[in-house]
């Protein structure tokens, strides 16, 4: 086998809360995060040479070491000598800088694969530590599925799976910088924080009203604020049939969680009538 071709599949937040900062400068959270099928296509394929290259349809992301997905394979070639070079090929569907992990979750396929492909004897444990090291969102995106993160993100737990549910996806003409976002969170302004429990009892008696009726981000009070369209993008997304609609991680996309596709295509058109500039995509809970 010189090539493997892997889906990097994005995320949404189902909820976030911050606890607290850290002494590092860190803030401390606990987050229900969820796989969903939209995603980036990785293919990877070994090389006479001795380099990495890395080749992209996208002019958003780099093409150098400053990549994730670029840095993973940087990393395990040197620490695990793998023979011969890589070609990492990524073929970019979901949206740039939208608090999806689209980076994070082309990272842990990059991990996986090179992994696989150049049968490097490296333990699960030893790669969740390798991809913890990477970035916050890195060693979910390495187990996906239904997972509580703590910390910053980096202590990963299975849950109970998320029912299946169709999903949209709004992302606006927005750059939304994560450090920007925690840099000026206020704990002292949070109104309303989720309930985690409560959240994982609903998801494993697959309680959709209750879910949805607790789907609470607490990083809204900081980008809803600066940006508004997030909230009208919310409102359209319940107006057309959403059970819920939440911004995902530092935002900006928005997600609505569906029970009728129909509604999700209804949403879909509504939101390129009202919105400018704002990239959607219809999917699904993906677990895996």
């Amino acid at each position: 086998m010189n090539e493997i071709t892997m889906k990097a599949r994005a995320k949404i937040n189902i909820a976030l809360d911050i606890i607290g900062k850290r002494t590092d400068g860190y803030h401390e959270i606990r987050t229900i995060m969820q796989t969903v099928d939209l995603h980036d296509k990785i293919t990877l394929k070994q090389t006479d040479n001795d380099k990495i290259t890395l080749i992209t349809n996208s002019n958003k992301i780099p093409s150098d070491s400053s990549n994730l997905a670029y840095k993973a394979a940087e990393y395990i070639k040197k620490n695990y000598s793998f023979k011969n070079g890589l070609e990492i090929k990524i073929e970019k569907n979901i949206p740039v800088a939208a608090g999806l992990a689209g980076g994070s979750t082309d990272c842990a396929a990059v991990l996986l694969g090179v992994r696989k492909l150049f049968n490097i004897s490296l333990s699960d444990k030893k790669l969740l530590e390798i991809a913890s090291s990477m970035g916050a969102d890195v060693a979910y995106c390495l187990t996906g599925g239904t997972c509580l993160a703590e910390g910053i993100g980096e202590k990963i737990s299975k849950i109970h799976p998320f029912s299946k549910m169709f999903v949209v996806i709004a992302k606006p003409d927005i750059d939304v910088s994560t450090e920007w976002v925690y840099k000026n969170f206020d704990l002292s302004v949070v109104e309303k924080s989720p309930d985690i429990e409560k959240m994982k009892i609903d998801i494993e008696k697959n309680n959709i009203n209750g879910i949805c009726g607790n789907l609470c981000n607490v990083l809204e009070t900081v980008t809803i604020r600066e940006y508004p369209i997030i909230d009208d993008i919310k409102r359209t997304m319940l107006e057309f049939g959403a059970s819920g609609a939440l911004m995902s991680g530092s935002g900006p996309s928005v997600f609505g969680l569906y029970t009728q596709k129909e509604d999700c295509v209804n949403t879909v058109s509504c939101i390129n009538e009202r919105f400018k500039n704002v990239e959607c995509h219809i999917t699904f809970i993906s677990n895996f």
